[in-house]
């Protein structure tokens, strides 16, 4: 008589459901942003989660920067904004003919190179500073607001995967300046302006309306969301919020300082 054959232990791991691949995440973040994030949210720590999208952001900057800084025309803008920014300061200091040939002198030498300088530590500065400040952000709010626990980590993954977003944004406000020849152009109501002043209050507030930035926080706000288990709603009033009581911060204290040097 033919015995059954006998009975498989279920195997547990065939239940469990598949992860995404480190090249998944990074490129499904711009079209489903919250199947990446609940992945990630039910996933082990991954470094390279945060971690490579910071070197890609570094690459891309610098590749800008050099191609922004090698057009003879934004080279001209530049030189023209700090013989502006000279002017006014030997206006106010009142100085003699002599100090202020000096001046002139020295901001022509430097001020290009510092301009440079600057663009270039900028995207490393930020490529891995911002995971984990915002990381930080999002972590305080998830544990302190919504009273969930979730390793701080798992923030940093978060906004370091949302960070594909802003290396976009590199990549168009980039092409938008050689395009425009306008150092200052961005996908923003900045694109309307014709003749761009930093100095200008109400045209110091169009940058905010950069539309992939706001692509960027939502992303943000949708990680926090699956790591808090909240609703997109909530999530995204704390982010948005947040964002934009520091980025009207910094810039009435710009305008602040203007009025305080102007005296």
């Amino acid at each position: 008589m033919n015995q059954p054959p006998p009975l498989q232990a279920p195997d547990a791991g065939a239940a469990a459901p598949a992860r995404m691949s480190l090249a998944s995440r990074l490129f499904n973040i711009f079209a489903t942003p919250g199947e990446v994030m609940e992945d990630v949210a039910h996933s082990g720590p991954t470094v390279a989660n945060w971690l490579v999208p910071a070197l890609v952001l570094i690459v891309v900057g610098w590749i800008g920067t050099w191609l922004i800084f090698s057009q003879p025309a934004i080279q001209q803008q530049l030189s023209e904004i700090t013989s502006q920014a000279i002017e006014k300061q030997m206006a106010q200091q009142k100085m003699s003919e002599q100090q202020a040939e000096q001046v002139r002198n020295a901001a022509e030498k430097w001020g290009l190179l510092g301009a440079k300088i600057s663009a270039y530590v900028a995207p490393a500065a930020m490529a891995f500073a911002v995971p984990f400040l915002w990381g930080l952000i999002l972590w305080l709010v998830g544990r302190n607001v919504f009273k969930r626990d979730f390793p701080f980590m798992k923030a940093v993954e978060v906004v370091g995967l949302a960070a594909m977003i802003g290396i976009l944004e590199t990549v168009v406000r980039t092409l938008l300046i050689l395009v425009t020849g306008n150092l200052f152009a961005s996908p923003s109501l900045v694109l309307l302006v014709r003749n761009y002043d930093p100095q200008n209050p109400v045209h110091g507030l169009l940058p905010l309306t950069n539309v992939l930035v706001w692509w960027l926080l939502a992303v943000r706000a949708v990680g926090l969301a699956r790591l808090a288990a909240v609703s997109f709603a909530r999530a995204a009033a704390w982010v948005f919020g947040i964002w934009l009581a520091y980025s009207g911060s910094m810039v009435g204290l710009g305008y602040a300082m203007q009025a305080i040097f102007k005296r």
